[in-house]
């Protein structure tokens, strides 16, 4: 199933769902920046309520997904979904509340105790401040108000802040994941230095663009194995030297000797 039927069988069961309730629902991340790849991208969207949902409506709305990635109607990598409240996407609050969250890393504890997790998964979201960011620069409603009409301006600062939360891992997770940590580290360096709000995909064209020709093969390479799904194959002490530039950039007096005692500004 092609991602436009997924989210068209989505609006609908979720408009049935909360009626009146429902402002809108807002599709961000890759599909928003045009990169969506059904083998490496997820189905990022939130939901936007006038009221918080009922603990019986929000087992529904979980429900939904946990069904369609039962029967194999979504990418591998599944859905991201956010429920925030109309208020605080209008009059932005940072870390910002959600009245409910469920991406696919949780499937399992849905599937044994979802009434327990739909009534645990609340609380406040950094990574929201990134998520309001994209959807006013490229993201766009599936049903509902416009984009500009819910959405408030969120303070340059806190989406900084949000998407730093990312960066700061790197040195680590670099081995792990190559490609989003090469990618991901120059889109947030474009932010910091030119305030571009940008995919994992053009923060990788911008490295190449405005970091040293040495890193050129390195950032060419993880834009390669992002567009053709081959592994990336580099070295760990290449693939450490490139974080650590790039967070001596994002970070002043960062070093890798520093590193854990580091707070990064945040």
């Amino acid at each position: 199933m092609e991602y436009p039927k997924v989210l068209d069988e989505i609006k609908v069961f979720y408009e049935k769902t909360l009626q009146e309730n429902l402002v809108g629902i807002y599709v961000h991340g890759s599909i928003a920046f045009g990169c969506f790849r059904w083998e490496k991208s997820d189905i990022d969207f939130l939901v936007v309520t006038r009221q918080e949902p009922f603990d019986a409506q929000k087992q529904e709305l979980v429900r939904k997904l946990l069904e369609l990635d039962r029967k194999g109607f979504c990418p591998p990598k599944g859905f991201e979904m956010s429920a925030v409240l109309a208020e605080h996407c209008r009059d932005f609050v940072y870390p910002t509340p959600y009245t409910l969250h469920y991406s696919s890393a949780y499937s399992r504890q849905c599937r044994e105790d979802l009434p327990g997790f739909c009534q645990r998964m609340r609380g406040t979201d950094r990574d929201l401040a990134a998520h309001f960011t994209v959807l006013r620069a490229e993201g766009f409603a599936l049903c509902g108000a416009p984009v500009q009409e819910v959405f408030g301006p969120v303070p340059k600062a806190c989406y900084l802040d949000s998407i730093l939360g990312d960066a700061k891992d790197a040195q680590q997770g670099i081995v792990q994941d190559p490609v989003y940590f090469i990618l991901n580290l120059c889109r947030v360096l474009a932010y910091q230095r030119e305030e571009k709000v940008l995919s994992k995909k053009d923060g990788g064209l911008w490295g190449l663009t405005a970091l040293p020709g040495r890193y050129h093969p390195v950032v060419q390479a993880a834009l390669s194995s992002y567009g053709g799904g081959e592994p990336l194959d580099l070295d760990p002490d290449r693939l450490r030297d490139f974080s650590g530039y790039l967070l001596g950039q994002i970070f002043p007096g960062f070093s890798e000797k520093s590193e854990k005692d580091a707070n990064f500004g945040l």
